[in-house]
């Protein structure tokens, strides 16, 4: 690790939480397999006068989706899964009111039809897998399964996570399948989908600057995919027993070196370290833009996600994509701004973690993206 590297991605990471645009950041980054910057600044907690450091934790919304799509192509790579598969193969009550012909494949990359969470649901019930996974699979879907994009916001980490635990021998929730399958064979501490409370003190303390539009002006399908009691925001996944649950879509609680290490292992094309955990013919699929790539996805506010077969976003020009810059990157922005990337082409991982939530809408309003640009420039990837 170059301490120089290190010197010149935390001076950035400093003048942006000096400027009043972060709080709280930390950043890793792996080169060619191994730790090429691992810095942090700011404050975990300024009530407390907690200040970041490398063991703090930090909720990261959607990135998660990155690690449990990691793990159902682990099983795909051993077999266990199928992508063009229907799911009812696997989760035979998922069939149910027109949903049998989905499959796999359309889960990962959100065209299963259903992103809408079941009527009545609550921060105690999605703390419930067995209801949760049992309500999933009674609703009908609001379009033909594979035929339109409908981000699935909330309901992808019992979708993912519910096949990863049919196909698993051991039947594991998907945030100890992370644990055991992933995190383990890595040497990886902190990548938790369900934190458990002995780590809760680590954890940063959230500031949500992300204005809340009225529900009336809120698209139907955006309401239904995060219903207001069940929103992203730390008032919810803050609460200790959502935060232990872990939904594997949006729960995970992760620090960057640990986030960035799996990414490298995405990076190096499976391996790390002497650890194969995926084929490289099938990690080298995983930045294949989807053939539908344009489709605006009326969930995400009439936008087009650029994502790839493997349901990985990809990287771009603009945010919240714009910090992966390359796409033929593979990455995974989280609500708030936090994301992490592989690029294949450079062989560069890096994991951005912060806790001052924030939906920049332009480049100049993206503070993440000068972290970026640091960090490449610091390994003269520029």
């Amino acid at each position: 690790m170059s301490a120089d590297a290190n010197a010149r991605v935390r001076a950035v990471i400093e003048d942006q939480v000096n400027a009043g645009r972060e709080i709280g950041v930390q950043v890793a980054a792996y080169l060619d397999g191994k730790l090429a910057v691992d810095t942090w600044a700011g404050m975990a907690d300024p009530d407390t006068g907690r200040p970041v450091d490398g063991e703090t934790l930090f909720d990261v919304y959607s990135v998660t989706k990155a690690v449990t799509l990691t793990a159902l192509h682990l099983q795909v790579g051993r077999g266990l899964l199928e992508y063009d598969a229907p799911v009812v193969h696997y989760w035979p009550e998922y069939g149910a009111r027109g949903k049998e012909a989905t499959t796999v494949r359309d889960v990962i990359t959100h065209r299963s039809g259903v992103p809408q969470m079941p009527e009545g649901v609550t921060p105690e019930k999605i703390c419930d897998w067995e209801w949760m996974v049992a309500e999933i699979a009674k609703l009908k879907p609001i379009a033909l399964p594979g035929s339109r994009a409908l981000y699935q916001s909330l309901t992808f980490g019992w979708l993912a996570g519910e096949l990863i635990r049919r196909s698993d021998p051991h039947h594991r929730l998907p945030g100890a399948f992370v644990r055991d399958e992933l995190a383990a064979p890595l040497g990886i501490t902190d990548l938790w989908i369900g934190l458990p409370d002995e780590a809760a003190p680590r954890r940063a303390k959230p500031f949500n600057m992300v204005p809340e539009a009225p529900p009336e002006v809120q698209p139907a399908l955006a309401l239904a995919a995060t219903p207001i009691a069940v929103s992203l925001k730390p008032e919810v996944y803050g609460r200790p027993d959502v935060r232990r649950a872990g939904n594997a879509a949006v729960g995970g609680i992760f620090n960057a070196r640990s986030c960035a290490r799996l990414f490298a292992m995405l990076a190096q094309g499976g391996a790390l370290d002497g650890v194969r955990l995926l084929p490289e013919d099938l990690v080298r699929t995983f930045n294949t833009p989807r053939s539908f790539s344009e489709e605006r996805d009326e969930v995400m506010y009439g936008t087009a996600i650029p994502l790839s077969i493997a349901g990985y976003w990809l990287g771009g020009d603009q945010p919240p994509v714009c910090s992966a810059k390359s796409p033929r990157a593979i990455c995974h922005p989280g609500m708030g701004n936090s994301i992490a990337w592989a690029d294949f082409d450079t062989k560069l991982a890096v994991s951005i973690c912060h806790n001052r939530m924030f939906q920049p809408m332009t480049r100049a309003e993206d503070s993440i993206l000068p972290i970026a640009d640091a960090v490449r420039s610091a390994l003269n990837l520029d």
